[in-house]
């Protein structure tokens, strides 16, 4: 397998097909999309590999890791769909999921019985604590080609360009 120029990737070949074919658009963004997309198809796939390593499927890392990290000993679904975007459904199967390998439990809170609080037992626990520094690791290791200044000003960049994905309504057609 040869080494790929830098200068020039598979993004900007398509593109350029595009192009060639009379396509009139900003390609400008047509190749940033197409690269993040293949960026977080990459990430995925080693931070699953790791993951799996651990039997953890995708999304329970996520769930452990907010509830390990949040403050509290314990959190509604609610709480835990919110800040990890997710929807409630699919909350509920990784819940399913995680309660079944004795990671979490979920108990109805006293003062109310309709409320679930869902918190780490300690067999959740210690597994998080051994799966989080080597999770890091891996991240700061597949970030490691960009310096710091670089990386600072692509979080900057995409951080703005989630923002505007948030702002913009979409279309349900």
């Amino acid at each position: 397998m040869t080494k790929k120029s830098q200068t020039e990737d598979d993004i900007d070949v398509i593109a350029n097909q595009w192009q060639t074919v009379g396509l009139s658009t900003d390609f400008n963004s047509l190749q940033i999309v197409a690269r993040v997309l293949r960026i977080s198809k990459a990430l995925e796939t080693r931070l699953a590999a790791l993951h799996a390593q651990h039997d953890l499927k995708a999304g329970e890392f996520d769930v452990l890791a907010a509830l390990r990290r949040c403050g509290e000993p314990a959190l509604t679904p609610s709480q835990l769909y919110q800040a990890m975007l997710l929807s409630s459904g699919a909350m509920t199967s990784r819940l399913d999921r995680l309660e079944n390998k004795q990671l979490i439990v979920r108990q109805h809170c006293s003062q109310d019985r309709r409320s679930i609080k869902v918190s780490l037992t300690d067999k959740g626990k210690n597994l998080i604590d051994s799966v989080y520094p080597v999770h890091f690791a891996l991240i700061q290791s597949l970030m490691s080609g960009l310096p710091a200044s670089e990386k600072n000003q692509l979080s900057q960049l995409l951080k703005t360009c989630l923002y505007q994905l948030d702002c913009t309504e979409v279309d349900a057609e």
